[in-house]
């Protein structure tokens, strides 16, 4: 490999594994909104699934 692919492969990396690393922290942080308008009524049915469609 020459060394541009090497330095493009170590900067690929870290900005893979530095992004990650920050949202992981971002949400560690801060894992629930708190500025949604409130939601309708729940009416726990929980056994009732989604549609499903033969096609």
């Amino acid at each position: 490999m020459t060394g541009t692919a090497i330095f493009f492969l170590v900067l690929a990396i870290v900005l893979v594994w530095g992004g990650f690393t920050v949202s992981v922290l971002a949400l560690s942080r801060r894992p629930d909104r708190h500025d949604f308008p409130p939601g309708g009524v729940d009416d726990h049915r929980e056994d009732v699934g989604p549609v499903e469609r033969d096609t």
